[in-house]
């Protein structure tokens, strides 16, 4: 038995799925207090997630709870169903991306505390969102980490980028995955979080014959059954595995989704021309058409990016295990400035990216402030103490962004390059801004009416062209885009479900141009311009 630091003991990893009057420590709050409302709140299911990820801190100028519920309305008169909440566990100071988090059990004081958080979940359910929590299980933050002082938490057999790895299949590792199994649980129970967000499990290392992320998902189906909730696990990961959402008669972990990284290389490339970095794995209108069948792209081949062969077959695996997104805190915050997609291309290319990511068949995410165009950074910040480290941090950015050549990276320590990155929610009363939010507000009705998610789209795509043709028979809908950077026009498809246009990016509403062919007509040719995409349905009375 594993004894905590306040001399309370660990739970015995023998009967690590307590039963609900059990609790974990949480050292300072006793989370079991807060008055729920939420009873009546049932979830969503995968098919119907909408994620809108965001950073606490850097989502509202307080960058607190509190003063983000206040936004929740918009997220729901936008659509969205889900809001994933970037990582709270206790960080040294008061700015961070949290991914440096030391105490797992602790919520970020500078953002409210645990009651907050509580509150924030309680009004988001209210409003009828889920919420997903982002969870570290790969490391610990270097600063402020005490662990190996009190137990067998880390090990050497393996290494991770971010410091020393956690031991899950050394000696003594028993009571180290209770410790986190617990931690789980913790959040999904006493915080009523719908679902969690694993942070890069590639860096979980457990070559034991049950490995913790299927032992966790068991903890977590165990709980769901106790409470009757709808609970999700959803991993980051850049494995290109299909294990990790097989079950176990499959050889797999049996987590709900995962991500799909290949999903944003292939169309950031097509929209951006970027080639350095993993982009180089990537560029033609093939690649993500693959994706879009199949749920990525790189399936045992060979990557130039890593020199090797990467992936396995995803084939089989249902679209709704998929996680599918333009943007995200790692592609726009670990680009040298922090910029996002709005800085890289022009409104066009804002909306094919949005109609590519929301009228897929996985589970679309969003980024904080992508809905409207935000033009402010999303960039790498911290709040250390130690000078050394600060320093290492300093020298590893740069060192970092060496494959792609990119310069002139702002300081992490700096406050100002934490101010930078705070949304300008000002953005959203400009003109274009407002026409953006309201063309995703559009695609996700568009979604949502004809249940896209987890559906299983007839795919075609014509390289010369560079058009894509998703046909959604049983939805009754078809969708055509076109990346050329020269306008085009193109036979109208005549599958069973093409006979109205019901949506074109095109459209005079969606831009100050003039529309070249109107939503709502039947035409035998259709003209599209660059980057642009038109949804056609099989009748007329389709249209939104």
């Amino acid at each position: 038995m594993f004894r905590m630091p306040d001399g309370r003991n660990l739970p015995d990893p023998a009967s690590r799925f307590q039963p609900e009057g059990v609790h974990h420590p949480s050292a300072v709050v006793d989370t079991r207090q807060f008055r729920w409302t939420d009873g009546e709140f049932q979830g969503h299911s995968l098919r119907d997630l909408i994620i809108y990820e965001l950073h606490i801190g850097t989502f509202t100028l307080e960058g607190t709870f509190a003063a983000a519920i206040a936004r929740l309305d918009d997220l729901v008169e936008l659509g969205i169903t889900a809001v994933e909440i970037m990582p709270v566990a206790q960080y040294p100071g008061s700015r961070n991306w949290g991914y440096d988090g030391v105490f797992p059990y602790a919520v970020q004081n500078s953002y409210g505390g645990p009651k907050a958080l509580q509150g924030f979940i309680d009004a988001a359910h209210a409003r009828g969102l889920s919420v997903i929590l982002d969870v570290v299980y790969n490391h610990l933050g270097p600063e402020g980490n005490y662990f190996s002082n009190f137990g067998p938490f880390f090990t050497k057999k393996y290494s991770t980028p971010w410091g020393e790895a956690i031991n899950y299949d050394d000696a003594e590792s028993d009571t180290v995955r209770a410790f986190f199994l617990q931690n789980a649980l913790y959040w999904l129970r006493d915080f009523h979080i719908d679902g969690l967000r694993l942070d890069a499990i590639h860096g979980i290392f457990d070559f034991s014959a049950h490995h913790f992320l299927a032992e966790l998902k068991e903890a977590v189906v165990g709980l769901a059954d106790r409470t009757s909730r709808t609970l999700h696990v959803i991993a980051e990961s850049d494995l290109n595995d299909a294990r990790v959402v097989y079950d176990a008669r499959h050889g797999g972990y049996a987590l709900d989704a995962q991500w799909s990284d290949d999903f944003h290389h292939a169309l950031h490339v097509l929209l951006t021309g970027e080639k350095s970095g993993y982009y180089a794995d990537f560029g033609s209108v093939e690649d993500l058409a693959t994706i879009l069948r199949d749920g990525w792209l790189y399936a045992g081949q060979f990557s130039r990016f890593r020199k090797r062969r990467h992936g396995n077959s995803p084939k089989g695996v249902r679209t709704d295990r998929f996680v599918v997104f333009s943007q995200n805190h790692d592609q726009v915050g670990n680009r040298a400035g922090g910029e996002r997609l709005a800085d890289l291309v022009d409104l066009e290319g804002l909306k094919m990216a949005a109609g590519v990511a929301l009228l897929s068949p996985f589970v679309p995410l969003l980024f904080m402030g992508e809905e409207y165009g935000e033009k402010r950074p999303f960039q790498y910040f911290t709040s250390h103490g130690d000078k050394g480290l600060i320093e290492a941090v300093r020298k590893g950015r740069r060192e970092e962004f060496a494959s792609f050549g990119w310069s002139d990276i702002p300081d992490p320590q700096s406050e100002a390059t934490f101010e930078r990155s705070k949304l300008d929610y000002r953005a959203k009363d400009d003109g274009s801004h407002q026409v953006l939010r309201e063309f995703y507000r559009e695609l996700i009705k568009l979604r949502k009416k004809f249940r896209l998610g987890g559906s299983k789209p007839e795919v075609e795509w014509n390289q010369k062209q560079q058009t894509i043709l998703l046909e959604y028979r049983e939805q009754g809908i078809t969708v055509m885009y076109h990346f050329g950077n020269a306008e085009i026009a193109l036979s109208t498809p005549h599958g069973a479900t093409a006979g109205f246009m019901i949506l074109n990016s095109n459209d005079s509403r969606w831009r100050d141009l003039p529309a070249t062919s109107p939503a709502g007509q039947s035409a035998e040719r259709i003209v599209l311009g660059r980057n642009s995409f038109v949804v056609f349905a099989s009748t007329a009375g389709a249209e939104l």
